[in-house]
């Protein structure tokens, strides 16, 4: 399987598993608490496998920096979290580290 669609599913899990521990409540609700490791799993396995054929640098990266900024647009998005401009620019602080490092490997490779 394409390592970058594995990447984008790490990506993904890792989102909803991070949701799920916030709707856990403390573990105090089962079905959540349950989601928590299964979207965890699934998203360690999927790094696993995409690490494969991505360097492991480069990787995790995009891995940590795309979801620290999906997960931040899910909060303030759904969560209720705090909205503002100044998070906003932070995160796109993020997401241009995360795309100019892949340009980097990209140039490099």
């Amino acid at each position: 399987m394409n390592p970058w669609i594995l990447l984008g599913a790490a990506i993904g899990l890792e989102v909803a598993g991070t949701v799920c521990l916030k709707l856990a409540d403390g573990f105090a609700k089962p079905l959540p608490s349950a989601l928590v490791f299964l979207f965890y799993g699934a998203a360690f396995t999927a790094l696993v496998f995409a690490i494969r054929r991505i360097d492991v640098s480069v990787a995790y990266a995009i891995w940590s920096g795309v979801g620290t900024a999906a997960i931040a647009a899910v909060g303030m998005g759904l969560l209720g979290e705090l909205f503002s401009w100044s998070r906003v620019f932070w995160i796109a602080v993020i997401v241009a580290g995360v795309v100019g490092l892949q340009l980097d490997a990209a140039r490099a490779g």
